[in-house]
């Protein structure tokens, strides 16, 4: 196989463990780049995937956060995208209804109003720290500070609550992609961009979409795998993940990305 771009998801994709990429992972990242470009594309903020891009060599290339609402190389913000206040107060309301709680999260700033077994796991896995402060002083302060909104919104429940919220969430807001990461949270983004979005706008003039290798594990990737030169699933993606995919790679705890990598791909 030989295409120009590689584009992977991180979590229980890329990454090997919770938080970091394996040793073999780094090294085939490393064999192939002189020749592929390696764009890490992920629903992390962006302090969460510079370590990695250091760890793999390819500080160099952009990254995709946030599910694509904010594209960055280095320094420079080439798409933002936001969910507007208006919004994200009606999403509050509602969440308050629910006993759920909120992450909001603009560029590297993230704010959660109190801590939890969920906040201090994202803080382990992501080696990022939260603001804690009331929701509304968040949205406050943005105002004051002419923020249009959030990149990303975290909604932290029980499943009950989670499954509760979720239509209401569908059937008031059809300005916002909702994903349910699992059965205690949601995340929601712009609905305007997504990883595939995002690609599409990375592409130079004598690229395209066939060009481009990807890999995934979760719903968010989907339309990525479906749509790109050649779709990857790792053993551990979702049923509906696999489904679609071109080829199923080991699972993100073997490597399997660095081994479909070592297998299929020249430099």
């Amino acid at each position: 196989m030989r295409y120009k771009i590689l584009c992977s998801d991180l979590d229980g994709t890329l990454l090997s463990t919770k938080s970091d990429v394996s040793e073999l992972t780094i090294s085939e990242i490393k064999r192939i780049n002189n020749s592929v470009k390696v764009y890490l594309v992920s629903a992390r903020m962006p302090k969460a995937m510079t370590y990695l891009q250091k760890d793999l060599g390819i500080e160099n290339e952009p990254i995709v956060c946030y599910n694509g609402a904010l594209i960055l190389h280095g320094n420079a913000i080439l798409d933002s995208v936001a969910i507007p206040l208006r919004v994200l107060k009606s999403i509050y309301s509602l969440t308050e209804d629910h006993g759920i709680k909120l992450g909001l999260y603009y560029a590297d700033e993230w704010y959660v109003e109190e801590t939890s077994e969920r906040v201090e796991k994202e803080i382990k896995y992501t080696k990022a720290t939260p603001d804690f402060r009331p929701t509304p002083a968040t949205f406050q302060d943005w105002r004051s500070r002419k923020i249009e909104g959030a990149h990303k919104v975290m909604l932290m429940g029980t499943k009950a609550s989670c499954d509760a919220i979720f239509p209401e969430l569908q059937k008031n807001h059809d300005a916002i992609a909702i994903y349910r990461s699992n059965d205690t949270l949601i995340e929601i983004a712009p609905k305007s961009v997504t990883k595939l979005s995002a690609i599409q706008k990375l592409l130079q003039t004598e690229e395209a979409l066939a060009d481009v290798i990807a890999f995934g594990d979760n719903y968010n990737d989907i339309e990525m795998l479906e749509h790109v030169g050649c779709g990857v699933a790792v053993g551990n993606a979702r049923t509906e993940v696999k489904a679609i995919a071109n080829y199923i790679a080991e699972e993100n705890t073997a490597h399997g990305v660095a081994k479909f990598i070592q297998e299929h791909l020249r430099d």
